[in-house]
């Protein structure tokens, strides 16, 4: 057998074309509209973006959706509400806007534990993720003019799980 010479060569890309990359949100109102959001019960504006479709049945013997998620936006004033999801643990991820605080009680007595969300290179002490244990007293707000994160609660949300204690005052 002859040895067969390969010559490599190499081929030059097309140009590829870059997507344009959109104007970040101006206003708290264009997030709202632009994901049909609607006001929730504890403060902010909301929309479950999924459920789903597999069941899961909870120690108490309680059956949920597997996992849902919510977008959910609050605005520079308007806090959410002390309250807590019974059954189920909630994970926070940070979207966009402004970094959000979030409070963590494990009973109203004891102490508050806090979590900066946020994404900026520059500012380590915010984390896009926080979680929240089932059963945990959980408020937040806004530490500028909006924030939009996302909240997936595992087994699914189920107001009957929810408790609001909205004459609470927010720790800051």
């Amino acid at each position: 057998m002859q040895p067969v010479a390969v010559t490599l060569s190499v081929l030059s890309r097309p140009s590829v074309q870059q997507p344009s990359v959109q104007q970040p949100f101006v206003s708290s109102q264009s997030v709202i509209e632009r994901y049909g959001l609607r006001p929730h019960p504890e403060g902010g504006w909301y929309r479950e973006v999924h459920r789903s479709s597999q069941l899961v049945s909870r120690s108490d013997g309680s059956q949920r959706a597997g996992l849902t998620v919510i977008l959910f936006l609050l605005e520079a004033g308007q806090p959410s509400a002390w309250h807590r999801v019974h059954g189920a643990d909630e994970s926070w991820h940070f979207i966009g806007g402004d970094p959000l605080k979030l409070l963590l009680m494990r009973e109203c007595d004891q102490p508050v534990t806090t979590h900066l969300l946020g994404f900026a290179a520059e500012q380590p002490e915010l984390q896009p993720v926080a979680v929240v244990p089932a059963g945990w007293w959980q408020a937040a707000h806004c530490q500028g003019d909006w924030s939009l994160v996302s909240c997936c609660v595992g087994p699914g949300f189920d107001f009957q799980d929810f408790e609001l204690d909205a004459a609470r005052q927010l720790h800051s």
